[in-house]
């Protein structure tokens, strides 16, 4: 690896932009893969991403812009991957170049659907990457905030402490701060079920529930969580800290969350459908719903929330009458 590495972002969303943005206050020219040609055109003459982000403000000459993965991945030494989960499979597809000696980082909340694994492990077992050049960005932290330059939060996992440093050290500024963490599996999952009660949370606020009942819910997810992670990748994690607690929080509870705005919409009476095509967004959490679900299935942890959530998703039952019952099984 070159003395001082080089960084590529694969994704043209809103975290995508975000997680440029970061590297931009750090680095003289950071890769940026985005499968949209009108997107990246526009970038070259107006300095912002037209679909995301658009009060973010970039120095063109920094980024080295290209429609095809396969340059990007050539160009970088460390990658992070920030594209929706459910389009993951698909564009790895499109690669023609190795992934050997490169170091992965995933800025993605949620399971490969095609694989049922999460991000990490799908690198690991599908392209032979080595766990220790493995890694995870995480928050609490959204784009739209990192966007306005409010102070945030990041987590940084790594089971090589040296790369997670590194990873850590180019995307801190006066308003990132970054944590270092070794569970890279507990992160991933934690990042993946908040999206999950993300969801419990909106469907819960667009039925009529109140911030009494919220702060229930929330409360049960945490130690749901914490159960279903324990089952999956038992170490000694503190479930409490911002990367578990603190990403579920916000997830949970901010304006900015899509997973909540999907959730709302159900509880006020939307199709998953009716509800994906009027965000015109992708919300994480739908998936990671049936993965959860799936994976469970044999692991055997007590999930009440994601139960619940599976059965107005995929059961396609009346949530009213879905959280009634989960209301018992609350406390």
């Amino acid at each position: 690896m070159k003395e001082k590495p080089t960084f590529a972002v694969i994704g043209g969303g809103s975290w995508a932009t975000a997680i440029v943005k970061m590297l931009c206050e750090n680095l003289t020219e950071v890769g940026w893969y985005m499968r949209s040609i009108y997107a990246i055109e526009h970038l070259k003459k107006q300095q912002h991403n037209p679909n995301y982000l658009s009060s973010v403000e970039f120095k063109t000459h920094q980024l080295k812009l290209t429609d095809d993965i396969n340059e990007a991945v050539a160009y970088a030494d460390y990658l992070i991957f920030a594209i929706p989960s459910a389009f993951l499979y698909s564009e790895l597809k499109k690669l023609n170049t190795d992934l050997k000696g490169k170091i992965v980082f995933s800025a993605i909340k949620g399971i490969v659907p095609e694989t049922g694994l999460i991000v990490g492990e799908h690198f690991n077992q599908e392209y032979n990457i080595p766990l220790d050049n493995i890694g995870v960005i995480t928050g609490p932290c959204h784009a739209e905030e990192v966007a306005l330059e409010r102070l945030s939060y990041l987590t940084i996992a790594s089971i090589d402490e040296k790369k997670a440093t590194l990873m850590a050290s180019h995307l801190e500024s006066e308003y990132i701060k970054c944590k270092i963490s070794d569970d890279i599996i507990g992160t991933e999952y934690a990042a993946m079920l908040k999206n999950i009660y993300s969801i419990a949370a909106g469907i819960a606020h667009g039925l009529g529930y109140g911030d009494n009942f919220q702060s229930v819910l929330m409360s049960n997810a945490i130690r749901e969580m914490k159960r279903f992670i324990k089952k999956v990748h038992k170490m000694k994690r503190n479930i409490n800290n911002s990367a578990y607690l603190g990403d579920l929080l916000v997830t949970g509870y901010s304006v900015f969350s899509r997973n909540r705005m999907f959730g709302n919409m159900i509880g006020k009476g939307y199709t998953v459908k009716s509800a994906q095509m009027e965000m015109n967004m992708v919300a994480e959490g739908f998936y990671a719903t049936k993965s959860a679900y799936v994976l469970n299935e044999s692991k055997g942890a007590r999930t009440p929330i994601i139960d619940a959530v599976y059965n107005v998703l995929y059961n396609h039952k009346d949530p009213s009458k879905v959280f009634r019952k989960l209301a018992d099984k609350l406390d």
